[in-house]
């Protein structure tokens, strides 16, 4: 399903155009939503909620960059969302060490004294843009880091994974949202939950049950498949 179909559909259902609107928020401003916009903030809410729901292999992808000798600090993508795993790559040998991903407080501990250099054995999240190795870097390394991100949007893009393989769960997520800005009645926001959530449920299925068994890294979720 594309977002043309998508943006279509949900009206649909809707039994509404969604007509241009404004209010005044709290704090006194004048706000005003065209019909299209209304409509993509379902979609978009929808998408946000979905990919921090579920670990979607399809939604993984992997960048290289570079640790400077005497820099704890390696700056994560800007598309970034979740952690799958950071390698140190050898300059000389080429080969890879995985990191091992802690707490910024076990990376204090465990490092204590910034100035002291080596290979860097583990990670963790220092901020919202940042992660934080231990110990600090004895010279320039290549890394290469596995992520979970944030696609681009059916809204802007015009197709996605998410509306080519999951497009129930796109729909009913919208749904739900467009049900609870025109306040509908409770037997409808109950429908449109339950269908969202078994939606869910089989993508959970699919991205971290059936897609997923042994994994080098532990701490990865793994649904039931039953």
């Amino acid at each position: 399903m594309n977002y043309a179909t998508l943006y279509e559909t949900i009206k649909g259902y809707c039994e509404n155009d969604f007509p241009d609107t404004s209010f005044t928020d709290s704090d006194g401003n004048s706000i005003s939503l065209t019909s299209t916009e209304q409509v993509n903030t379902f979609i978009e809410q929808t998408e946000q909620r979905v990919f921090n729901s579920v670990q979607l292999l399809n939604l993984r992808k992997n960048v290289l960059g570079s640790l400077t000798a005497n820099n704890q600090y390696l700056k994560t993508p800007s598309d970034w969302l979740a952690n799958f795993s950071l390698a140190v790559i050898d300059p000389t040998t080429g080969a890879y060490s995985y990191l091992l991903n802690k707490d910024v407080s076990f990376i204090r501990e465990a490092f204590p004294t910034p100035t002291d250099t080596a290979t860097p054995t583990h990670y963790a999240l220092f901020d919202d843009d940042t992660y934080i190795v231990g110990p600090t870097p004895d010279q320039n390394y290549s890394t290469e880091l596995h992520y979970f991100y944030y696609p681009e949007s059916i809204v802007t893009a015009g197709t996605s994974w998410l509306g080519d393989n999951f497009d129930s769960l796109l729909l009913y997520g919208s749904l739900l949202e467009a049900a609870a800005f025109t306040k509908a009645e409770p037997d409808v926001l109950t429908n449109y939950t339950a269908r969202y959530n078994e939606s869910l449920s089989l993508l959970k299925q699919l991205s971290e049950g059936k897609n997923r068994q042994d994994m080098y890294r532990t701490e990865q979720a793994r649904y039931e498949v039953k």
